[in-house]
């Protein structure tokens, strides 16, 4: 699976990502590449590029889209 960005990502950028990526799916217990971690990770990416561009900035978006 290929995803381009709007702009080019640094290593920062992989940084907050990744960070807020392994602790949300460790808080679930989710493998990092099953469907569901893959999924997270393009929803997180979406989300940093819509202005979440913390840690615990995408983390508290992560939360607020959960479906229950």
């Amino acid at each position: 699976m290929s995803m381009m960005l709007n702009s080019s990502i640094h290593s920062d950028d992989v940084d907050v990502l990744a960070g807020a990526l392994y602790a949300w799916c460790a808080e679930r217990s989710i493998r990092l590449h099953s469907q569901e971690g893959l999924s997270i990770a393009s929803k997180a990416i979406d989300l940093y590029n819509a202005g979440h561009q913390t840690q615990d900035q995408l983390l508290g978006a992560l939360h607020g889209n959960e479906l229950h």
